[in-house]
């Protein structure tokens, strides 16, 4: 299993270095020699989606901060590893990034019995953009308002079933620690996205789903579907919907962060690493992307390249631990 990647002391001491140059440097610091021409944004997964939407709005800010073109390539397949891969044999020159999700950076290399890339030593993670909370959302014949009287309801219920996003998912992950705290024997679904779910959960074959607030809106909208716990914080969306630990989970699964994440080939030179950071947290503040995120119910701007190494070095062995211990065989 991959170790998660963390700085040695020289390269916290470079990026410290190349902070200060930057602040030293002022504005004429963007036309020095990096970037000189288009920078390529890898995404591995199709247009359309919240990965795609994230690759292309914080590549036109960071095009138009630094003056070149940023190419945004879809490079699809293996939940991202496709993508990973041809970072990973890309020159260390700043010039080829990519963005990708927890799939790519948290599942693949527990899930994936030949993963050919390694995040640990092949990458440096940039900024990590945390992508909020991710409600329980349980169908209207269940009557529960809340998580207790979901746990009443599977108790007394002979089959309960949720719906999860995929295999290996943070909802699978969820699903199966509920049912450990609680003696229970939900059986998760598994879909190949969040489409097919919520449809199912509309039509009241499933008792209950979890995924992102945007994609199980219509559900919410008609009554079909009730949101009754969000993860690691409550979001601005669903105000009074408590989390899974305010309700009494307990699981260090319900505090983990679900994200998209730049990241660049391991042995890209400190000051880019630390410009291409700052970028990324300057868009944050910007009034297109708070919107962007607003819309896709985030709270969250994106995070500072020490404060992204320290919650992947953080969080990046829970993720291991919990999804080993769904019993996956590797694919």
């Amino acid at each position: 299993m991959p170790a998660p990647f963390v700085f040695t002391r020289r390269q916290l001491m470079a990026a410290g270095a190349a902070t200060a140059a930057v602040a030293s440097a002022g504005p004429g610091f963007a036309n020095t020699a990096w970037p000189a021409k288009p920078i390529k944004m890898l995404v591995g997964f199709a247009a359309g989606g919240q990965t795609d939407l994230f690759a292309r709005t914080y590549g036109d800010y960071i095009s138009r901060q630094v003056g070149q073109t940023v190419v945004v390539e879809n490079k699809v397949g293996g939940g991202g590893a496709v993508s990973a891969v041809e970072l990973k044999r890309s020159a260390p020159d700043g010039y080829t990034a990519m963005i990708n999700n927890t799939t790519t950076y948290m599942t693949n290399p527990v899930t994936m019995k030949d993963i050919r890339y390694d995040v640990g030593k092949d990458f440096v993670v940039v900024s990590i953009m945390p992508t909020g909370s991710l409600p329980l959302i349980v169908s209207e014949k269940c009557g529960a308002k809340n998580l207790e009287e979901f746990i009443a309801y599977a108790r007394k219920t002979e089959k309960v079933n949720i719906g999860t996003y995929a295999a290996g998912s943070y909802a699978h992950i969820a699903i199966a620690e509920l049912n450990k705290q609680y003696g229970l024997k939900m059986e998760a679904v598994h879909y190949r996205g969040e489409a097919p779910m919520w449809t199912d959960l509309a039509g009241q074959t499933l008792d209950g789903g979890i995924g992102s607030y945007t994609a199980a809106l219509g559900v919410l909208q008609t009554g079909r579907g009730r949101a009754i716990a969000v993860s690691r914080r409550r979001i601005s969306v669903l105000p009074d919907v408590a989390t899974f630990h305010e309700q009494g989970a307990t699981s260090r699964a319900f505090g983990l962060t679900t994200f998209q994440a730049c990241a660049v080939p391991a042995a890209t030179p400190a000051e880019i690493v630390q410009k291409l950071s700052d970028l990324f947290v300057a868009a944050g503040k910007t009034d297109a992307i708070r919107e962007m995120l607003k819309n896709q119910a985030i709270d969250e701007a994106p995070m500072t390249l020490e404060a992204s190494q320290t919650l992947y070095r953080t969080e990046a062995p829970i993720w291991a631990e919990l999804i080993a211990g769904l019993g996956l065989e590797p694919m």
